[in-house]
């Protein structure tokens, strides 16, 4: 009998011991980590959607019709300004320009013959005004005829790169006809659009910040060397979308950017008193950001939060926090809605200094 108490109190023993040691490993697992926002100036990187195009961007059209006898360049060429690029059949030009350029000669002569004569008296001052209004009409016909031969040798207006040809050699033209494109790419003009408020905050310090540098992120991901300054802002807001358009010009000195391109305008606006807290102590829900926080009683309520910006691991807090609130820091899956938990409180520049935080 004593043996069967013995291995019954030994049992319950082991019993007691198992149920501490299990409750006590529930009191470890509910210990979370906490902490509060970081209150600090910092500098944030806005991002926008851009358009590059060339500074110059034209359409290279015939002027007269005829056949396309030369071209003289090759698409995605470099051309110099005044080089000649495509020569239209010049014959008929050049017959009219030499018709003309006979009139005129004529018409000189007749003028010269008719002065002598009005100088000695023998023919009257508007036989003279007569003859001197032909030998104008005669030279003016000949410039028109010498602009209209012109028209066959169409050139480069400013250096640039040719574009895909529209016609081939021997193509009939007409008068208007599309033949290629030329841009000008020594310089870019980067368009990205720019809500309305942050528009507003732009136009009230630019009296002291000045111009508005930016960088430009390629669609490769790669970044462009080479900085731009905001010179532009369009009249007009977009009605259906509420921005409006800033233009940033970038200097393109090795023609790396090409007119049509696209890229992402990075802007780095400083900001005072900014509310840091990690991306990972939020959770989302239907589009919208929480975080669990946590009252003096310890225990835990999710609360809506709204992000002003995004920094690497970071987000920049808007509305829906106080500086001296804490807030669940990890273990946010673990947790339910009025909670009471155990936590450790880890301060916030300790927490930040942790993420790779870039802050001034």
């Amino acid at each position: 009998m004593k043996r069967i108490l013995m291995v019954l109190s030994l049992c319950a023993t082991l019993f007691h011991t198992s149920c501490e040691s299990k409750k006590e490993e529930k009191e470890e697992e509910v210990k979370f980590l906490v902490t509060s926002p970081l209150q600090r100036d910092t500098l944030v990187t806005k991002e926008y959607v851009s358009q590059i195009r060339a500074i110059s961007h034209i359409e290279l059209r015939a002027l007269e019709r005829g056949y396309l006898q030369n071209i003289y360049v090759d698409e995605g060429q470099t051309v110099k300004k005044g080089q000649l690029m495509f020569k239209i059949m010049p014959m008929l030009y050049q017959a009219e320009q030499q018709k003309a350029q006979a009139e005129a000669n004529f018409a000189e002569i007749e003028f010269k013959n008719t002065k002598s004569l009005a100088d000695s008296n023998v023919v009257s001052k508007n036989e003279l005004a007569l003859a001197k209004a032909k030998l104008d009409k005669a030279k003016a016909e000949l410039g028109l005829a010498t602009t209209h031969l012109g028209f066959t040798e169409i050139r480069a207006p400013f250096n640039g790169i040719m574009d895909h040809f529209q016609v081939r050699l021997g193509s009939l033209l007409d008068e208007g006809d599309l033949l290629t494109t030329l841009s000008d790419n020594s310089e870019m003009w980067v368009y990205f659009n720019v809500p309305e408020a942050e528009y507003l905050d732009y136009k009230a310090n630019e009296a002291t910040a000045g111009m508005l540098n930016v960088n430009l992120r390629m669609a490769n991901n790669q970044m462009f060397p080479h900085s731009g300054s905001v010179k532009t802002i369009e009249a007009d807001f977009n009605n259906e979308t509420g921005n409006i358009a800033f233009r940033a010009t970038f200097p393109n000195p090795k023609r790396l950017l090409r007119h049509g391109e696209t890229g992402n305008v990075l802007v780095t606006v400083p900001m005072k008193n900014a509310l840091l807290i990690p991306q990972k102590a939020t959770f989302e829900v239907l589009e919208k950001k929480y975080v669990y926080v946590v009252d003096k009683d310890n225990k835990i309520r999710s609360r809506e939060i709204e992000i002003e910006a995004e920094l690497p691991h970071i987000f920049v807090v808007k509305s829906g926090l106080k500086a001296d609130e804490k807030i669940l820091l990890e273990g946010l899956r673990q947790v339910k809605e009025n909670e009471k938990i155990h936590s450790t409180f880890v301060k916030p520049d300790s927490v930040i200094s942790n993420l790779s935080l870039y802050a001034e």
